[in-house]
């Protein structure tokens, strides 16, 4: 319970941050709760609305949201989880699962390779 909660808590944050927090959630659930990943990934889509919603609105107030772009990214946005639906409901979950590590995988090695170049731009 009280490792739900720090998860809970971590993603919420990280998602907040726009840091995609979905992904500490997904892992959570699907390594150490054991839950299949097309109920974690349902679970992950609700735990997203409010916690967007509440993101939003702050950011919203603080001036931080650019309606121009923000169009663009929500129409190719839309027709992504379309997609990504479709995609789910024919793949089995055995290899959603290989995808998904594969694509944590890939994200982690570009950051940690493009983390100790930015940083030598930056000095």
């Amino acid at each position: 319970m009280v490792m739900s909660v720090i998860v809970g808590f971590l993603a919420g944050v990280t998602t907040a941050m726009g840091l995609g927090g979905g992904f500490i959630l997904m892992i959570y659930l699907t390594t150490f709760l054991n839950i299949n990943q097309i109920f974690s990934q349902m679970l992950n889509l609700i735990f997203y609305i409010p916690i967007a919603s509440v993101s939003i609105i702050l950011h919203i107030k603080n001036r931080l949201i650019d309606f121009n772009i923000l169009l663009f990214f929500v129409i190719f946005g839309l027709i992504g989880v379309v997609l990504g639906s479709l995609f789910t409901c024919i793949v089995p979950t055995a290899i959603l699962r290989k995808l998904f590590a594969a694509m944590l995988l890939l994200f982690g090695v570009k950051e940690l390779i493009f983390l100790s170049n930015n940083k030598a731009q930056s000095d």
